[in-house]
């Protein structure tokens, strides 16, 4: 890791910090549509999709991400349509069904499923990754009569990005199109709770790595430390130069090869510093969200805090959690790549 800021105790406050400088970066450029897009959708938004890579080996999906929920999209009857989205985490399989309001349920949702396995060739998936919190117990209940792990996740990356491309160029040139539609489904963003004792640490500073490093980082997670979570970056359309500084926090701990596999059974999705309330807020799963840590507010914390999210920001969301034993050490036991993403439209 690179030279940290001046480390603080978690949940303590500590004046002497140093405000972390960001360096200005190229901003993520995120791709509008899938790498591979059926035909059959390509100029018909009324069009569903049931596509597999011929390329891919249909074995080596064993993780699915998942998404069911209203559009805003009317059908003849004047009702909402709802649609089911499925795909995997490359875009490798990608599968679209539309559904009218008075069928949605878990068997409904179970029936489907099973008809992407058998008409794609794919075996059922080992998870399924879903990130809408109201749709819980339907998910839940299908997955579990098929032995699937439902996962809540706002780790759906690709799901996320393809909804928002579906917006832009299926949904919105739909001949049921209604524009202003609020989702009906909109994501919880409650307020932060107090962090559990098995997750926390004892310090942290604000870090960051050349680009380069992080890419070192997030490749080695299966050959030096067993801890972390990688995003496929060139999928995601990510394009930042080797050099650029990717921001990050660096958490240490006397315990760390602990508190990294406690943070491993979490979908960890991205840390924020709450400027307001001089604090930084861990989020996880659909709508979990906790104290990570907190400061003492005062003009050189409150600067360090803006840069650290405006580095963030110009970086298109990019930044990571490290876990070290000691804040000086070269070495983590725990490495997350994160990125922070604007909720769907839909």
């Amino acid at each position: 890791m690179v030279s940290p800021n001046s480390p603080r105790n978690l949940r303590k406050t500590n004046q002497n910090c140093t405000i972390f400088v960001p360096i200005p970066c190229q901003k993520a450029q995120f791709p509008h549509s899938p790498k591979k897009k059926s035909s059959t959708e390509e100029d018909d938004p009324t069009a569903e999709v049931s596509y597999l890579d011929p390329e891919t080996d249909p074995q080596s999906i064993a993780d699915w991400e998942l998404d069911f929920c209203s559009r805003p999209i009317l059908d003849i009857r004047g009702k909402k349509v709802w649609e089911l989205v499925v795909c995997d985490s490359s875009l490798s399989l990608q599968f679209t069904k539309y559904f009218p309001n008075n069928v949605i349920n878990s068997i409904t949702l179970k029936d489907a499923i099973v008809s992407i396995s058998d008409d794609l060739g794919v075996p059922l998936p080992e998870k399924i990754r879903y990130f809408r919190s109201q749709m819980q117990t339907i998910i839940t209940k299908a997955c579990k009569e098929l032995d699937i792990k439902p996962i809540p996740s706002k780790r759906c990356l690709s799901l996320l990005l393809w909804l928002e491309e579906r917006y832009e160029t299926v949904y919105t040139c739909h001949p049921g199109f209604q524009k202003g539609f609020k989702p009906l489904l909109a994501l919880d963003n409650p307020f932060p709770m107090e962090l559990p004792d098995n997750l926390v640490g004892e310090k942290w500073a604000f870090v960051q790595l050349p680009f380069s490093a992080v890419q070192e980082e997030v490749s080695s997670l299966e050959t030096r430390f067993l801890f972390g979570a990688n995003l496929d970056l060139d999928l995601l359309g990510i394009e930042i130069d080797d050099k650029t500084l990717i921001p990050g926090l660096a958490v240490a701990s006397s315990r760390a090869k602990p508190l990294a596999a406690w943070m491993n059974g979490l979908e960890v999705c991205s840390i924020e510093a709450d400027i307001a309330r001089a604090s930084l807020i861990l989020s996880v799963g659909i709508s979990t969200r906790y104290v990570y840590a907190t400061y003492k507010k005062n003009p050189v914390t409150t600067n360090e805090a803006e840069a650290w999210e405006a580095a963030k920001k110009a970086c298109g969301g990019l930044h990571f959690l490290a876990i070290q034993e000691d804040l000086d050490s070269e070495d983590c036991v725990g490495f997350w790549l994160l990125l922070d993403l604007p909720p769907p439209p839909v």
